[in-house]
Protein backbone atom coordinates (compact mmCIF):
# COMPACT_ATOMS: atom_id res chain seq x y z
CA UNK A 1 0.00 0.00 0.00
CA UNK A 2 1.14 3.43 -1.00
CA UNK A 3 0.10 6.54 1.21
CA UNK A 4 0.51 10.20 -0.40
CA UNK A 5 -0.03 12.86 1.47
CA UNK A 6 -0.46 15.85 -1.19
CA UNK A 7 -1.84 19.41 -2.43
CA UNK A 8 -3.69 18.25 -5.21
CA UNK A 9 -7.15 18.75 -7.02
CA UNK A 10 -8.78 15.46 -8.71
CA UNK A 11 -10.58 15.87 -11.77
CA UNK A 12 -13.00 12.70 -12.78
CA UNK A 13 -13.36 12.15 -16.69
CA UNK A 14 -15.78 9.50 -17.56
CA UNK A 15 -19.79 8.52 -17.94
CA UNK A 16 -19.84 12.59 -15.73
CA UNK A 17 -17.25 14.69 -14.93
CA UNK A 18 -16.69 15.65 -11.13
CA UNK A 19 -14.07 18.16 -9.84
CA UNK A 20 -12.39 18.90 -6.38
CA UNK A 21 -10.31 21.98 -6.47
CA UNK A 22 -6.87 22.18 -5.00
CA UNK A 23 -7.01 20.91 -1.14
CA UNK A 24 -4.41 19.04 0.83
CA UNK A 25 -5.73 15.11 0.78
CA UNK A 26 -4.73 11.18 1.32
CA UNK A 27 -4.12 9.69 -1.45
CA UNK A 28 -3.94 5.87 -0.92
CA UNK A 29 -3.07 2.97 -3.66
CA UNK A 30 -3.20 -0.25 -3.04
CA UNK A 31 -1.92 -3.60 -3.81
CA UNK A 32 -4.91 -4.48 -6.14
CA UNK A 33 -4.81 -1.43 -8.12
CA UNK A 34 -7.13 0.87 -6.29
CA UNK A 35 -6.51 4.62 -5.80
CA UNK A 36 -8.78 6.50 -3.39
CA UNK A 37 -8.93 10.78 -2.48
CA UNK A 38 -9.40 11.52 1.09
CA UNK A 39 -9.89 14.01 3.15
CA UNK A 40 -9.71 14.85 6.69
CA UNK A 41 -13.63 14.89 7.06
CA UNK A 42 -16.55 12.36 5.96
CA UNK A 43 -15.75 9.11 8.13
CA UNK A 44 -14.44 6.32 6.11
CA UNK A 45 -16.17 7.56 2.49
CA UNK A 46 -13.53 8.47 0.10
CA UNK A 47 -14.26 11.37 -2.01
CA UNK A 48 -13.53 9.91 -5.02
CA UNK A 49 -11.80 6.52 -6.05
CA UNK A 50 -11.26 4.00 -8.72
CA UNK A 51 -11.24 0.49 -8.60
CA UNK A 52 -9.49 -2.16 -10.34
CA UNK A 53 -8.60 -3.62 -12.65
CA UNK A 54 -6.86 0.19 -13.59
CA UNK A 55 -3.37 1.69 -14.53
CA UNK A 56 -1.64 4.50 -13.06
CA UNK A 57 0.21 6.68 -14.84
CA UNK A 58 2.58 9.23 -13.20
CA UNK A 59 4.18 11.86 -15.10
CA UNK A 60 5.69 15.48 -14.80
CA UNK A 61 3.32 18.42 -13.33
CA UNK A 62 3.39 21.56 -15.71
CA UNK A 63 3.34 25.28 -14.19
CA UNK A 64 3.29 24.70 -10.65
CA UNK A 65 2.35 21.51 -10.46
CA UNK A 66 5.24 18.42 -8.88
CA UNK A 67 3.27 16.01 -10.99
CA UNK A 68 -0.10 14.74 -12.34
CA UNK A 69 -1.43 10.75 -12.04
CA UNK A 70 -3.38 9.78 -14.73
CA UNK A 71 -5.79 6.51 -13.17
CA UNK A 72 -7.75 4.24 -16.00
CA UNK A 73 -10.11 1.65 -16.04
CA UNK A 74 -10.82 -0.92 -18.18
CA UNK A 75 -13.52 1.44 -19.23
CA UNK A 76 -11.57 3.93 -21.04
CA UNK A 77 -12.73 6.44 -17.17
CA UNK A 78 -9.85 8.20 -16.04
CA UNK A 79 -9.18 10.22 -12.59
CA UNK A 80 -6.48 12.89 -12.91
CA UNK A 81 -5.08 13.91 -9.64
CA UNK A 82 -2.55 16.66 -10.35
CA UNK A 83 -0.07 17.29 -6.97
CA UNK A 84 0.86 20.75 -6.03
CA UNK A 85 3.17 19.84 -3.21
CA UNK A 86 3.61 16.21 -1.58
CA UNK A 87 4.06 16.46 2.33
CA UNK A 88 4.52 12.24 2.89
CA UNK A 89 4.83 9.59 0.50
CA UNK A 90 5.63 5.97 1.91
CA UNK A 91 4.90 1.98 0.83
CA UNK A 92 4.19 -0.57 3.35
CA UNK A 93 3.16 -4.32 2.46
CA UNK A 94 0.32 -5.26 4.64
CA UNK A 95 0.30 -9.09 3.41
CA UNK A 96 -2.78 -11.13 3.08
CA UNK A 97 -5.49 -9.96 5.29
CA UNK A 98 -7.74 -12.74 6.77
CA UNK A 99 -10.64 -10.71 6.52
CA UNK A 100 -13.73 -9.58 8.43
CA UNK A 101 -15.21 -12.37 10.64
CA UNK A 102 -18.80 -12.10 11.43
CA UNK A 103 -20.47 -13.19 14.49
CA UNK A 104 -21.86 -16.61 14.85
CA UNK A 105 -25.63 -14.97 14.18
CA UNK A 106 -24.67 -13.00 10.82
CA UNK A 107 -22.63 -15.49 9.39
CA UNK A 108 -25.31 -18.21 9.77
CA UNK A 109 -28.10 -15.48 8.52
CA UNK A 110 -26.02 -15.16 5.52
CA UNK A 111 -25.80 -18.70 5.13
CA UNK A 112 -29.23 -19.46 5.53
CA UNK A 113 -30.52 -16.85 3.42
CA UNK A 114 -28.60 -18.09 0.12
CA UNK A 115 -29.56 -21.53 1.08
CA UNK A 116 -33.56 -19.64 0.58
CA UNK A 117 -32.47 -17.01 -1.70
CA UNK A 118 -36.73 -17.23 -2.29
CA UNK A 119 -37.25 -15.45 0.77
CA UNK A 120 -36.09 -12.56 -0.92
CA UNK A 121 -38.78 -12.87 -3.65
CA UNK A 122 -39.96 -15.40 -6.31
CA UNK A 123 -37.67 -16.12 -8.65
CA UNK A 124 -34.45 -14.85 -7.10
CA UNK A 125 -31.06 -16.89 -7.87
CA UNK A 126 -28.07 -16.87 -6.19
CA UNK A 127 -25.04 -15.85 -7.80
CA UNK A 128 -22.71 -16.09 -4.92
CA UNK A 129 -22.14 -15.26 -1.28
CA UNK A 130 -19.38 -13.30 0.15
CA UNK A 131 -19.12 -11.18 -3.66
CA UNK A 132 -15.52 -10.18 -3.69
CA UNK A 133 -15.14 -6.06 -3.83
CA UNK A 134 -12.37 -3.83 -3.43
CA UNK A 135 -13.95 -2.46 -0.43
CA UNK A 136 -14.99 -5.99 0.95
CA UNK A 137 -17.05 -8.48 0.36
CA UNK A 138 -20.82 -8.69 -0.58
CA UNK A 139 -22.68 -10.44 1.39
CA UNK A 140 -24.63 -11.82 -1.29
CA UNK A 141 -24.88 -11.57 -4.78
CA UNK A 142 -28.16 -12.56 -6.63
CA UNK A 143 -30.41 -12.18 -9.31
CA UNK A 144 -34.03 -11.26 -9.29
CA UNK A 145 -36.96 -12.59 -11.40
CA UNK A 146 -36.34 -10.21 -14.08
CA UNK A 147 -32.59 -10.77 -14.08
CA UNK A 148 -31.53 -7.99 -12.22
CA UNK A 149 -28.49 -8.02 -10.15
CA UNK A 150 -29.10 -7.23 -6.47
CA UNK A 151 -26.76 -6.71 -3.42
CA UNK A 152 -27.96 -8.10 -0.02
CA UNK A 153 -26.30 -6.88 3.05
CA UNK A 154 -27.32 -8.88 5.92
CA UNK A 155 -26.84 -8.04 9.72
CA UNK A 156 -28.34 -8.80 13.00
CA UNK A 157 -29.52 -5.32 14.07
CA UNK A 158 -30.18 -3.14 11.02
CA UNK A 159 -28.93 0.10 11.95
CA UNK A 160 -27.38 3.62 10.19
CA UNK A 161 -24.15 2.00 9.58
CA UNK A 162 -25.00 -1.30 7.88
CA UNK A 163 -26.83 1.09 5.46
CA UNK A 164 -23.85 3.13 4.39
CA UNK A 165 -21.79 0.10 4.26
CA UNK A 166 -24.11 -1.16 1.43
CA UNK A 167 -24.29 2.01 -0.06
CA UNK A 168 -20.40 2.19 -0.53
CA UNK A 169 -20.73 -1.39 -2.33
CA UNK A 170 -23.57 -0.62 -4.32
CA UNK A 171 -21.70 2.65 -5.68
CA UNK A 172 -18.59 0.56 -6.42
CA UNK A 173 -20.48 -2.26 -7.91
CA UNK A 174 -22.80 0.40 -10.67
CA UNK A 175 -19.24 0.99 -11.86
CA UNK A 176 -18.83 -2.03 -13.50
CA UNK A 177 -20.78 -2.64 -16.88
CA UNK A 178 -20.64 -6.14 -16.62
CA UNK A 179 -23.37 -6.22 -13.72
CA UNK A 180 -25.43 -2.67 -13.37
CA UNK A 181 -27.01 -1.71 -12.57
CA UNK A 182 -27.12 -3.09 -9.44
CA UNK A 183 -30.01 -2.81 -6.78
CA UNK A 184 -29.92 -3.31 -2.92
CA UNK A 185 -31.27 -5.49 -0.27
CA UNK A 186 -30.82 -4.62 3.41
CA UNK A 187 -31.73 -7.98 5.27
CA UNK A 188 -31.60 -8.00 9.19
CA UNK A 189 -33.36 -9.46 12.05
CA UNK A 190 -34.70 -6.48 13.65
CA UNK A 191 -34.23 -3.17 11.66
CA UNK A 192 -34.43 0.56 13.17
CA UNK A 193 -36.74 3.09 12.04
CA UNK A 194 -33.73 5.74 11.14
CA UNK A 195 -32.17 2.97 9.47
CA UNK A 196 -35.15 1.90 7.42
CA UNK A 197 -35.56 5.68 6.15
CA UNK A 198 -32.08 6.07 5.19
CA UNK A 199 -32.32 2.68 3.45
CA UNK A 200 -35.95 3.82 1.27
CA UNK A 201 -34.65 7.33 0.68
CA UNK A 202 -31.87 5.95 -0.91
CA UNK A 203 -33.96 2.91 -3.01
CA UNK A 204 -32.92 -0.04 -1.11
CA UNK A 205 -34.91 -1.49 -0.24
CA UNK A 206 -35.48 -3.58 3.71
CA UNK A 207 -36.53 -7.43 4.53
CA UNK A 208 -36.76 -8.28 8.25
CA UNK A 209 -35.84 -12.14 8.36
CA UNK A 210 -37.10 -14.75 10.48
CA UNK A 211 -34.13 -16.62 11.82
CA UNK A 212 -36.38 -19.31 13.68
CA UNK A 213 -38.14 -20.04 9.95
CA UNK A 214 -34.77 -19.93 8.07
CA UNK A 215 -34.08 -22.72 10.11
CA UNK A 216 -37.31 -24.29 9.42
CA UNK A 217 -38.30 -24.29 13.20
CA UNK A 218 -40.93 -22.26 12.41
CA UNK A 219 -43.82 -22.52 10.09
CA UNK A 220 -45.43 -18.35 9.38
CA UNK A 221 -48.10 -20.04 7.83
CA UNK A 222 -49.63 -21.33 11.08
CA UNK A 223 -49.37 -18.97 13.02
CA UNK A 224 -52.93 -17.02 14.24
CA UNK A 225 -51.22 -13.93 14.15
Amino acid sequence: MRLVIARCRVDYLGRLTAHLPMATRLLVVKADGSVLVHSDGGSYKPLNWMSPPCTLVEGPGEDDAAAVWTVTNKAGEQLVITLEAVEHDSKHDLGVDPGLVKDGVEAHLQKLLAEHIATLGEGYRLVRREYPTPIGPVDILCRDASGATVAVEIKRRGEIDGVEQLTRYLELLNRDPLIAPVRGVFAAQEIKPQARTLAEDRGISCVVLDYDALRGLDDPSLRLF
